[in-house]
């Protein structure tokens, strides 16, 4: 049975691909996990970075014994999945990335980092300030949120993944982004798909940012066609 590894997002958890996992589940053997600090696992002392959560990538997969495993990335997942085939060159198989954004600068970060404000979600959307607190833990969301946006100002910065070296990725990728985005541009998603040497493009159509509002089945069909079964 082929093996595949469902990667979550900032600010997620491993339950929100639980849906997913379930569809999955007979036609694939599925792996999943927190990153570092997410799902109420321990927050380590050290800044987030895409550098931490490839790492655990890497680790989760020698740890399990899944070198060459499959590797489906929702946002920032599929980055921090590019940037560990980027510097562990054989290590992962095929990587289908869904709603990752590529282009970082100063300013993008800056506005990415204001949709983190913690007071403005509680104030603003109280629900998901809950549902960030069950998903992290009451004591663990802000620095979750903290640590998020550190991570993003440091993108900001420092784009890990640029066009000169998403071009040294020899993977087969597939690049997806729902047309009804808000977060990830089209330009963007289109900008890595032609940099990187092996790439196939996905739009989905009625698709926007958040997972939870992503068309499980449509989904799981276009895993099957990348993928394989």
């Amino acid at each position: 049975m082929k093996k595949i590894l469902l990667l979550h997002g900032a600010i997620g958890s491993q339950e929100q691909l639980e849906p997913l996992k379930i569809e999955l589940r007979g036609k694939y053997e599925v792996h999943t996990f927190n990153f570092s600090g997410h799902g109420g696992s321990e927050i380590p002392h050290e800044p987030f970075s895409i550098e931490m959560f490839a790492g655990d990538i890497i680790d989760h997969v020698n740890s399990n014994d899944l070198s060459g495993i499959d590797i489906f990335g929702y946002s920032m997942g599929g980055y921090a999945a590019l940037y560990a085939a980027l510097k562990n060159p054989g290590k992962i198989g095929r990587v289908f990335t869904l709603a990752t954004k590529f282009d970082w600068s100063i300013e993008i970060a800056e506005r990415e980092v204001k949709m983190l404000d913690a007071e403005k979600i509680k104030q603003k959307v109280p629900k998901f300030a809950e549902e960030l607190s069950a998903r992290h833990g009451a004591d663990k969301w802000l620095t979750v949120l903290e640590k998020t946006a550190g991570m993003m100002r440091a993108l900001g910065s420092n784009n890990l993944l640029t066009a000169e070296t998403l071009a040294e990725i020899q993977n087969e990728v597939l690049v997806g982004i729902g047309d009804s985005d808000k977060m990830v541009t089209l330009e963007e998603t289109i900008a890595a798909y032609r940099a990187l040497p092996k790439a196939k493009l996905l739009v989905m159509p009625g698709t926007p940012h958040p997972i939870e509002q992503v068309d499980v089945e449509r989904l799981v069909s276009e895993v099957e066609g990348f993928f394989g079964r």
